[in-house]
């Protein structure tokens, strides 16, 4: 298969470990026969730094030209440490998703067994959690209308949902649930919110249409503690844009690591796949950022253009990687971390070679450039 590539590599640490992610797709590309091209454009801090737009219109035209977008991370501490700053790297994301029409963000989120002792939480509470996370991600709240009086002192942003922008999330919820536990949980503010009881008439009337589909539903603040208390009880969450935004990043503890969560965000012609951790400026340039979540999300990736195989090597590379606690100093286990670029090294070569029983794994532990 030939797949032309939209690399928005950001800010901080995205260059990083997006580097890594084009690194294993490289290699997949050798060791399955395809041809994958990459073009690299500005996003972010980055791009407001050099053109004063977060997301300029070459970015968005690379974009629409491709088949996939391979995404890093945005923000910066000048923007982030400024609520008044009318450009932000964030408008730049927002701009995207609209443009492509992203409205579906899907979040894996896994416990690894080799890692349940690097989650705050208990491991039996958090051991076989397996959830995948639905969360419409171009309506609600954060495209709402948006006003502020004159004296600055009073404030408001609009939510708005119609029933066609539920529908179409939810049927991709439904679907994904038939392959997996056939359970879906719906999350909102029904008891309180207008826009959540509509969520919840839509997406009950659309459960008609599954019926080998479990429904059920939470309201966000018990969704948030039932995460903690029992994650094993989820499969498919649905979620509307905010809540999405907030109980995806609550489930990031459960793995150990933000650094393992992978995400793809679907919908139009063009899919978008990125890691859920941020920019991580203070990371920036040392080598200490995990790569996983954007190799993961590379993997997502070619699951979306139904290269299962493809994307089942990653997972079993990284999964190695995880057994043999190579791995950056977030996840390191014995004390002696390898870099960003050496896990992907690994995660490399492991793709390319996963019989070769010559492989000297101390290696990495010891520093050397190469896995012999």
């Amino acid at each position: 298969m030939k797949l032309h590539i939209a690399v928005l590599s950001g800010d901080g640490i995205g260059p990083e470990v997006t580097s890594e992610a084009i690194k294993v797709l490289k290699a997949i590309a050798v060791e399955f026969d395809h041809s994958f091209k990459f073009t690299e454009a500005l996003v972010g801090a980055s791009a407001i730094d050099k053109t004063g737009n977060p997301l300029p219109n070459e970015t968005l035209d690379v974009c629409k030209s491709s088949d996939a977008v391979l995404f890093g991370a945005i923000g910066d501490p000048k923007y982030d440490n400024d609520p008044s700053a009318k450009v932000r790297p964030e408008q730049g994301l927002l701009k995207l998703r609209k443009e492509l029409g992203l409205f579906a963000n899907i979040r894996p989120v896994k416990a690894y067994d080799t890692l349940l002792e690097k989650s705050p939480l208990k491991e039996e509470i958090i051991k076989g959690t397996d959830i995948s996370i639905y969360r419409e991600l171009t309506g609600g709240i954060y495209f709402g209308e948006k006003k502020l009086n004159e004296e600055g002192t009073v404030a408001s942003d609009l939510c708005v949902y119609s029933k066609a922008e539920i529908e179409r999330i939810a049927h991709l919820a439904f679907k994904a649930a038939q392959s997996r536990r056939k359970k879906v949980t719906l999350v909102d503010k029904a008891n309180v919110l207008e826009s959540s009881r509509l969520w919840r008439k839509v997406v009950t009337e659309l459960a008609t249409e599954y019926p080998d589909i479990t429904l059920d539903f939470l309201f966000v603040d018990n969704a948030a503690m039932q995460l903690i208390l029992n994650p094993k009880q989820f499969d498919v969450i649905l979620t509307e844009n905010m809540f999405g935004d907030i109980i995806s990043d609550e489930a990031s503890v459960i793995g150990g690591s933000i650094g393992l969560l992978a995400s793809a965000s679907v919908g139009g012609e063009i899919g978008l796949f990125e890691p859920i951790h941020g920019s991580f400026p203070e990371g920036t340039g040392k080598g200490i950022a995990n790569p996983i979540a954007s190799i993961l999300s590379a993997a997502m990736l070619l699951e979306h253009f139904g290269l299962t195989k493809e994307a089942a090597s990653i997972h079993k590379a990284v999964e190695k990687s995880l057994e043999l606690d190579i791995s950056t100093p977030d996840l390191n286990r014995n004390g002696n971390p390898i870099t960003t670029q050496k896990l992907g090294d690994f995660i490399e070569d492991y793709i390319l070679n996963p019989e070769d029983s010559n492989m000297n794994f101390t290696n990495i532990h010891l520093g050397q450039s190469t896995i012999i």
